[in-house]
């Protein structure tokens, strides 16, 4: 899940496991991976046709897909995007290295998660088609007529959004290093499928815009679901059974992990991680629908109705999850030993490696698909939301003011083009614990964006000036405190996202602290600017009847026609 993330860098750390000798390349599975592969890739460019409008010229269009998708294909949509193929390397691994305060939050964090859908996207959807928004940014510009503030919610969720694209890396080699490709030896043998999988994924974005990602995560949700309830099933009777599996999880992490001289994990966490694990659930679940990726998907949808029926549905996935994270303690009791090409021990390597020792050959190769499908999912949706973000609310607002909806359209293709190159880059030039680094950072930072999207839903009390200061204080501070975090296995600085709370004393999520002192800043600097100082205020384009607009309103079809481009009538 895309803000799963932030808990669980140190579930990359290597885990302590007996060496072993990398075997050769898995044919077989890599055919099935292959042929996989393939089948999506023609998806996705055959996406192009799929609803083709008469022009895909537009942000509405090659963006958000004509703003049409269904109960259906939104479900599937937003179940590909959130749960990428980088929970499905780390959320497993950090249940395999660390236990559960890593790994089992992120059950309680996506149901809390869909009550807060359900309160307040719908809200969004309607005000976004009223006025034709397509980026979070576009809302708070028009809510608070601050373009500092709306840059400043901007800026944040493309730096936030990079890192998972680079992530979404993290899996695919995972799989290729199992496979018996993509680590060691000449660049060729290590790099070029990484090109390939990204220059495919470039290509069929760039020409379908969201139509590729909507029709390949269906593919790539049925396979996870296949896949996982078979582990499930199966792999328990193979190791011992689930009486088994919980003993040797808890005697592991009772284990005391030299590197560190401490316990290798947790268990069931004790009263002194409950802050820990409550705080990483309720900021996780807060921070989720800030990504633009997670607003572009919603968006997409055809109603406001289409929301509340997949914040009902959605955790569906929440179960999956569960099932997902119990095959980390799985691996433990079947002795997977998740040992890269390098010869050295590697915790994301844990399911990948699990499938290919107690699966036949051609079903690795299905579960293999599954993962790398489940990158080139997210990372489309991904690319797309940062392009928008930066064509609407840099590239327009602040560069070429009366750009058309084609220039728009072709800006924000070749920005995700970038996007997408710059990730590749990073990763194979950069050690991945960069990448891991940024991607903290970023779900401490979106959080911080969190009063000026979802407040302004319902309130302008809040004033746009303190907003922006509560945001930049915010923002140091999670910086800083997340910096101030030591790796205890590399000694390296941005080691975790949980540090002491201020006053509290207790250990909690940096991002929900930094959100607090957010809040603080944002309402006192709200009574000094509106009572104090009368500060000017800024103009709102939206009136109260935008916030429960649906499909079929006569004003919203106006704006369909041309975004930004139509005075609507009131």
């Amino acid at each position: 899940m895309s803000t799963i993330a932030p808990a669980l860098a140190p579930a990359l750390s290597p885990a302590l496991v007996p060496a072993a000798a990398p075997e050769g390349v898995n044919g077989v599975a890599l055919a099935v991976l292959i042929f996989f592969f393939v089948v999506v890739a023609v998806a996705g460019f055959w996406a192009a046709r799929w609803r083709r409008p008469q022009s895909m010229e537009s942000l509405e269009e090659w963006g958000l897909g004509g703003r049409s998708f269904g109960t259906w294909i939104t479900w599937f949509l937003l179940g590909g995007d959130l749960y990428t193929a980088y929970t499905f390397v780390a959320v497993p691994a950090a249940m395999f290295a660390f236990g559960a305060v890593n790994g089992f939050f992120a059950v309680p964090y996506t149901i809390v998660l869909y009550p807060i859908i359900f309160v307040f996207m719908s809200r969004l959807w309607s005000v976004s088609h009223r006025h034709g928004y397509v980026t979070p940014a576009d809302f708070v510009q028009g809510r608070s007529g601050s373009r500092g503030l709306s840059l400043a919610v901007a800026v944040t969720g493309f730096l936030a959004t990079m890192p998972y694209i680079a992530l979404q890396l993290v899996g695919i080699q995972a799989v290729l290093e199992v496979v018996g490709i993509g680590g060691g030896g000449n660049w060729v043998a290590k790099d070029l499928p990484l090109f390939i999988a990204f220059l495919v994924l470039a290509l069929y974005t760039y020409t379908s815009g969201l139509r590729a990602p909507a029709i390949i995560a269906f593919v790539k949700d049925i396979l996870i679901y296949l896949v996982i309830i078979v582990a499930v099933i199966y792999l328990p009777s193979k190791v011992g059974g689930w009486n088994h599996i919980f003993d040797a999880a808890k005697e592991k992490m009772a284990t005391t992990n030299p590197a560190t001289g401490k316990a290798n994990g947790v268990f069931i966490p004790a009263s002194a991680q409950y802050w820990a694990y409550a705080t990483l659930a309720l900021g996780s679940a807060m921070a989720l629908f800030m990504y633009p990726h997670s607003i572009t998907a919603t968006l997409s949808a055809k109603s406001r109705n289409t929301i509340r029926k997949n914040a009902s549905i959605l955790p569906a996935y929440s179960f999956l999850l569960g099932l997902l994270a119990l095959l980390g303690w799985v691996a433990i009791a079947a002795g997977t030993k998740p040992i890269g090409l390098d010869g050295k021990p590697n915790a994301q390597l844990v399911v990948p490696q699990l499938f290919e020792d107690f699966f036949p050959p051609w079903f690795a190769g299905v579960a293999f698909a599954a993962i790398a499908i489940g990158a080139l999912v997210p990372a489309a949706i991904m690319s797309i939301a940062a392009a928008n973000t930066f064509t609407r609310n840099i590239y327009k607002a602040w560069i070429k003011p009366d750009a058309t909806t084609a220039q728009e359209a072709k800006v924000s293709k070749l920005t995700s083009l970038v996007v997408k190159g710059f990730a590749l880059i990073f990763v194979l030039t950069l050690d991945k614990s960069n990448a891991i680094n940024f991607q903290l950072l970023g779900g401490i930072w979106i959080l911080q964006t969190f009063p000026a999207v979802v407040f302004y839903l319902y309130t302008r009390w809040f004033h746009r000036w303190a907003l922006l200061a509560g945001w930049a204080v915010g923002m140091v501070y999670g910086t800083i405190s997340a910096y101030n975090v030591i790796n205890p296995v590399t000694k390296a600085n941005f080691g975790g996202s949980v540090a002491s709370i201020p006053v509290i004393g207790q250990m909690g999520y940096i991002a929900v602290t930094a959100f607090a002192i957010n809040l603080v800043v944002a309402a006192i600097g709200t009574l000094v600017l509106r009572y104090a100082v009368k500060a000017p205020e800024g103009k709102d384009e939206t009136i109260p009847a935008d916030y429960f607009a649906d499909a079929g309103d006569p004003r919203v079809e106006k704006l369909q026609v041309g975004p930004h481009e139509m005075t609507p009538s009131a």
